[in-house]
C-alpha cells in the first residue's frame, strides 16, 4: 500500500460497502445469476467472431445493452459497442469491457459440450466468459439500483486479439479524452490481478529475388536463403531475462517446388518486451539482421542483376506499459478482492487491452471473469470450469463500486481528472 493512511482508508471504504444492504444485495444477486450468466456466455461463444468480423456478435452485444437500459448506447466508427449508467458527475469515469473478438477464422465449427463439470467451446473462455460477466454485472446495478458518485461505461471492443493489435481500445482512447480509469475483463481466477502491459512489435518481412531453375540458373541469389540467414541470426539474439524480452519466428511461406530458386519467401516475425526501451532495442537488432541477410546473399553469389530485396511491414504494435503497484487502481482492486476473502496477486505482465490506457498513463487493470479453471485457449479443446464462477463478477462488482464512489456513503478512491 501507498503508506499506512492509505491503507486504513481503502480497507475502511470496503468495509462499509459490505455493510450496505444494497451492495450485499448486489452480492446475492450475481451469485444466483451465476447460472444465466454461464447460458448467456455459451449463447455469444456460438456466435463467430473472427478479428475484424466482429460485426454480428457486436449487434447481438448492442441489443443485450439497450435491453439492459444503458444510456447513450452506440457502436462507434471502430465497432466497439458500449452504454453508460451514470453517476451524479462528481465522481470519476470508467470504462468496463471485454473483447468481442477470437482467435478463429471463420468457417471454424463452434460446437459446445459439457463434459465433468466443465464447458468446451472455441472461445468459451477467452473472451466469452469476460462478455457475460460484463452484462450481469448491469444486472446486478439494475437490480439493486445502487447511486454511484462516477459514470460506468459497460461494453466490448474489437481487434483485441492477434493482427486485431488492440485496435478497439486504441481507438477508444483516440476518440475520447474522458475516461479516468479503465478494467478489462478476460478469462482467469479473481485473484489474479493484471496491471503491467507486455508490448510487442510484429512484422511480416519479404525477400525478393528473380527466381530461377535450381540447376540452370544455380548461382543467382536466393530469398529462401537469405530468409534462412535472417532467421539463424535472429536465433542467435540473447535477450534479458528482465524486463522479460522475447522473439518468435511464427510462420514461414516460399517457394514454388523443389528444383525452383525461389522468387520470394517471407516470415512472420513477433517482439515482445515487459519495456519500451528494450523492444525498441531488440528491434532495431532484428532491422539490421534482415537488411544483413539480404546482403550476404547477394554477395556470397556476387550477383547485382539478380539482387534479393527485403521488404518489412509492421503489422502489429502493442504499446508496453507499467504503473505503480501502489497506484489508487490496483491498490482498490486488491483491497477489493480481500474483502471477499480471496487472495489477491499481482501478476507478470500481459498483452490485453489495458495495455493501451496504461502506455497512455490512464489507471487500468485486467480482472478474472471467474471460475475455478480455463485452459486450452486458443485451440478447439479451450474449456471453462464455473465452479464458484460467482466470485469474478462480485470481485469486480465491489472494484467498480469503490473506484467510483457510492452516493451517500463512499467517496471515490479513483482521482477524477
Amino acid at each position: 500500500m501507498r503508506d499506512n493512511v492509505a491503507a486504513v482508508k481503502t480497507k475502511g471504504v470496503f468495509d462499509q460497502l459490505l455493510e450496505h444492504p444494497l451492495v450485499q444485495k448486489g452480492l446475492e444477486y450475481l451469485l444466483e445469476d451465476a447460472d444465466a450468466t454461464l447460458e448467456e456466455q455459451i449463447e455469444l461463444t456460438k456466435i463467430p467472431a473472427p478479428s475484424f468480423m466482429e460485426e454480428e456478435r457486436g449487434r447481438v452485444y448492442k441489443t443485450k445493452l439497450e435491453l439492459l437500459g444503458l444510456a447513450d448506447i452506440q457502436e462507434d466508427r471502430h465497432g466497439n459497442v458500449f452504454g453508460t449508467r451514470y453517476g451524479n458527475g462528481k465522481g470519476p469515469r470508467i470504462f468496463v469491457c471485454a473483447h468481442l473478438d477470437t482467435v478463429f477464422p471463420n468457417g471454424t465449427d463452434i460446437v459446445v459440450r459439457q463434459e465433468d463439470g466443465k464447458v468446451y467451446a472455441p472461445g468459451i473462455s477467452d473472451d466469452g466468459r469476460g462478455l457475460a460477466a460484463v452484462l450481469t454485472l448491469v444486472r446486478a446495478f439494475n437490480e439493486t439500483n445502487i447511486q454511484t458518485e462516477g459514470d460506468i461505461i459497460f461494453g466490448a471492443t474489437v481487434g483485441e486479439e492477434g493482427l486485431g493489435d488492440l485496435r478497439g481500445v486504441k481507438g477508444l482512447f483516440k476518440d475520447r479524452n474522458d475516461i479516468d480509469g479503465f478494467i478489462s475483463i478476460e478469462p482467469g481466477h479473481p485473484e489474479r490481478i493484471t496491471y503491467l502491459g507486455t508490448g510487442s512489435h510484429r512484422f511480416h518481412i519479404t525477400y525478393k529475388g528473380s527466381g530461377g531453375h535450381s540447376f540452370g540458373d544455380f548461382g543467382i541469389p536466393s530469398p529462401i536463403h537469405a530468409l534462412g540467414r535472417a532467421i539463424s541470426k535472429i536465433g542467435d539474439i540473447k535477450t534479458p531475462a528482465e524486463p522479460k524480452t522475447t522473439f518468435n519466428v511464427g510462420t514461414i511461406t516460399g517457394g514454388t517446388s523443389v528444383n525452383t530458386i525461389a522468387e520470394e519467401a517471407s516470415m512472420m516475425l513477433d517482439m515482445r518486451s515487459n519495456s519500451s526501451e528494450e523492444l525498441m532495442r531488440l528491434e532495431e537488432r532484428v532491422m539490421n539482421i534482415l537488411h544483413t541477410a539480404a546482403e550476404e546473399e547477394n554477395n556470397r553469389w556476387n550477383s547485382d542483376k539478380t539482387a534479393i530485396e527485403v521488404t518489412i511491414k509492421q503489422v502489429g504494435d502493442r504499446p508496453a506499459g507499467t504503473q505503480d503497484p501502489q497506484s489508487e487502481i490496483v491498490e482498490t482492486t486488491v483491497a477489493a478482492a480481500a474483502s471477499l476473502g480471496l487472495n489477491p496477486e499481482l501478476s507478470q505482465a500481459f498483452s490485453t487491452d489495458s495495455n493501451v490506457p496504461i502506455s497512455l498513463g490512464i489507471p487500468a487493470v485486467t480482472l478474472g471473469g471467474g471460475g475455478s479453471d480455463s485452459g486450452g485457449f486458443h485451440t478447439l479443446e479451450e474449456y471453462f470450469d464455473p465452479t464458484d464462477a460467482h466470485l469474478g463478477p462480485q470481485n469486480i462488482f465491489l472494484t467498480i463500486l469503490g473506484l467510483v464512489g457510492v452516493r451517500d456513503l463512499t467517496a471515490p478512491l479513483l482521482t477524477k481528472k
